[in-house]
């Protein structure tokens, strides 16, 4: 059996940092695009620390998030979907939240699904869904 065939994909969704409304009280104070970029960063580094290849998939919080995230998903097939609380937390982000996790039911039905509370615990998020060797 072939090492690369056991690495895990792992897609990290979330909101292109620079479209979240930092206003939201439903948002952790103090957060800025700056410090969700670090986040993501921070996230990405921990999954490729376990050895797992992890893409990224910024939306935007309108129609073309679930065509974005769609086109990923039709790229590659993951193990994981992590889809971030900077859509899943604020209220207002129900309708966003309610797409994209349909587009991952109908366009990778065997792929589990999870969810962080911040970027930096997105691999933690994901490992929960493999199994432990």
């Amino acid at each position: 059996m072939s090492q690369l065939k056991d690495v895990k994909k792992v897609l990290f969704v979330g909101q292109q940092p620079e479209t979240v409304d930092f206003s939201d009280p439903a948002l952790p104070p103090g957060f800025n695009a700056e410090k969700i970029h670090a986040g993501i960063a921070v996230g990405m580094q921990q999954m490729a620390d376990r050895g797992w290849h992890a893409d990224l998939c910024l939306v935007r919080p309108d129609e073309s998030a679930t065509v974005a995230l769609e086109h990923q998903l039709a790229s590659t097939t993951y193990d994981c979907v992590v889809i971030g609380g900077g859509i899943r937390i604020p209220p207002k982000s129900l309708l966003l939240f309610e797409r994209l996790l349909n587009s991952v039911h109908k366009s990778a039905p065997k792929t589990s699904i999870a969810f962080n509370t911040v970027p930096q615990d997105t691999a933690d998020a994901a490992g929960r869904w493999f199994k432990t060797e």
